[in-house]
């Protein structure tokens, strides 16, 4: 159990180091570019281990309940350090986008100060990691008794929208937003939250109902109410989460469409004009 708690310790934290000094050395990249490509590579990297692990157990188990197979407290123990780390690596970041955005020296001198910006702008997903530690680390491997890996590796797809989320981001770091890979990108990403995330606890309810022969409205009656604290705080974050990318892929439509009448109209007047573009 240890053995694997400190593997995940090294090995997050470790691939993070060694793309960053990478992206560095070999690359000329900058400290902070640098270090933030390289979180979202350890992000997509453990979104897509997750995943893998998800899949071979959800088809490996038969029986929803009963079945049982080794990867899953196995990679609950393995992954669980991911998330402390995570929340370290998102304040570099946050960190260095302050120094990149050329604030002012005073503002990014103060540790204290950078410490709190960053808590206050990314204090949902922060609180996220926290309960996913304190919360549903001993759920997951102690309270189950053995039941339910079938939940648990579906829970561990979640992470399928993972990759897309981040390529996302490092796409818009670099002005990429309005590439065909962007918009590709984006509707991936779509698709992927809103099936693995947005539908993730209904289906979880719903899953459970069939096996039980019970109504799904009936499910929170008899779950056990770790899971229904569980799905209670996660659901609704998911549900936001979601809501704040669909605005962004609206507000980037309708970027592009205003951008496209700007040509046109631009384009009209210097036909007209006989000017040239410059």
């Amino acid at each position: 159990m240890l053995g694997l708690v400190a593997a995940g310790s090294v090995f997050f934290p470790g691939l993070f180091l060694l793309s960053k000094q990478t992206l560095k050395h070999m690359m000329g990249w900058r400290e902070g570019d640098a270090a933030i490509v390289s979180t979202r590579l350890v992000s997509s990297v453990q979104a897509v281990m997750a995943s893998s692990a998800g899949c071979i157990i959800a088809w490996s188990c038969r029986d929803i309940m009963e079945d049982k197979h080794w990867l899953t407290d196995a990679y609950i123990l393995f992954a669980t350090p991911y998330f402390a780390y995570d929340i370290y690596a998102m304040f570099l970041c946050y960190w260095h986008k302050l120094q990149v955005k050329g604030h002012k020296e005073d503002d990014v001198r103060s540790m204290g100060a950078a410490v709190a910006g960053y808590l206050r702008r990314e204090l949902l997903m922060v609180l996220h990691h926290v309960f996913v530690v304190t919360f549903c680390f001993p759920v997951s491997l102690l309270w189950r008794h053995g039941k339910g890996d079938y939940f648990q590796g579906v829970l561990f797809l979640a992470e399928l929208s993972t990759p897309s989320v981040c390529l996302g981001k490092v796409l818009v770091q670099y002005e990429k937003q309005h590439t065909v890979l962007h918009k590709v990108n984006g509707a991936l990403m779509l698709l992927t939250f809103f099936t693995c995330r947005v539908l993730l606890f209904p289906y979880l309810y719903y899953a459970y109902s069939r096996y039980a022969s019970i109504p799904v409205y009936t499910v929170p009656l008899v779950a056990p109410w770790q899971c229904n604290l569980g799905a209670a705080l996660l659901w609704p974050l998911q549900l936001y989460w979601f809501t704040l990318i669909c605005r962004g892929a609206l507000r980037l439509s309708a970027g592009c469409l205003s951008s496209t009448q700007t040509f046109k109209s631009d384009g009209c007047l210097n036909i007209q004009t006989g000017k040239r573009w410059s």
